[in-house]
């Protein structure tokens, strides 16, 4: 289950989720925290859903369907953090990745800043979170510049209580992609040759998407992780221009020519 915002344009969101899980062939559901309006360009609206109708899509999915493993995306204010955090609480959903989700790649901010002591106290939840490199700035008060820095800031969000914290490297200058995963114990990088391409526009949600399809199908951590930056890579590498922006990713590349 993905709990997460919609895009419009496709690329990102509930919309990229959806995608990822057929893409592992998993079964995906949804539960929409907002409505945005968003093109490759910009993000020019979004509208947050009211909280009972938030918690009652969580409700109707685990009451009838259940879940394997939960992902939690665009989670706009610390009111629809609490929620979400209340019905995974509830309903015991494990193993539960969050992608704290704070900026498009248009640059458009996706959480209210007041928002994020919220999201620090709910990564006390998660098997695994997959911050980017502002993103781990922001939720761990740390300056990141190299691998030394992310190695700090990992330690410093692992503090707040997830079992292993995953900084993707997209944001590090270079000819490599190294993306670093922290257990609590060990410190493992992960690194592919780095793709020149505008298509990233949802790159984020896909990864933490393909992270929770391998956990719903019994993958540990470490493997999740790997085979969810092995499918980003290639949905970079065969993504193809879709807008006058930042493109989606190809997420269905193993199936077109």
């Amino acid at each position: 289950m993905t709990i997460a915002g919609s895009d419009s344009g496709g690329g990102a969101g509930i919309q990229a989720d959806l995608k990822t899980f057929a893409a592992f062939g998993v079964y995906g559901t949804s539960a929409i925290t907002a409505i945005t309006a968003q093109n490759t360009r910009q993000v020019s609206q979004v509208l947050s859903l009211p909280l009972d109708l938030i918690a009652a899509q969580i409700d109707a999915i685990v009451l009838d369907i259940g879940t394997s493993a939960v992902k939690t995306g665009m989670l706009s204010n610390t009111a629809i953090i609490e929620t979400v955090k209340d019905k995974i609480e509830e309903h015991n959903l494990r193993p539960l990745v969050i992608d704290p989700v704070m900026v498009a790649k248009s640059g458009d901010y996706l959480l209210h800043p007041d928002a994020i002591r919220a999201l620090q106290d709910f990564l006390s939840l998660a098997t695994i979170v997959t911050p980017n490199v502002p993103e781990a700035e922001a939720l761990s008060g740390r300056r990141i510049t190299d691998l030394d820095d992310a190695k700090g800031a990992a330690e410093a969000i692992h503090a707040l209580g997830p079992n292993a914290v995953v900084i993707k490297g997209g944001h590090f200058s270079g000819d490599q992609s190294t993306d670093l995963l922290f257990d609590g114990e060990n410190f493992t990088e992960l690194s592919t040759k780095r793709i020149i391409t505008t298509s990233t526009h949802g790159t984020g949600c896909t990864f933490a998407s393909a992270v929770t399809a391998g956990l719903a199908k019994g993958l540990g951590v470490e493997q999740a992780v790997a085979n969810a930056k092995d499918y980003v890579t290639k949905a970079l590498h065969y993504a193809f221009p879709i807008g006058e922006g930042h493109g989606p990713l190809n997420h269905f590349y193993h199936w077109w020519d």
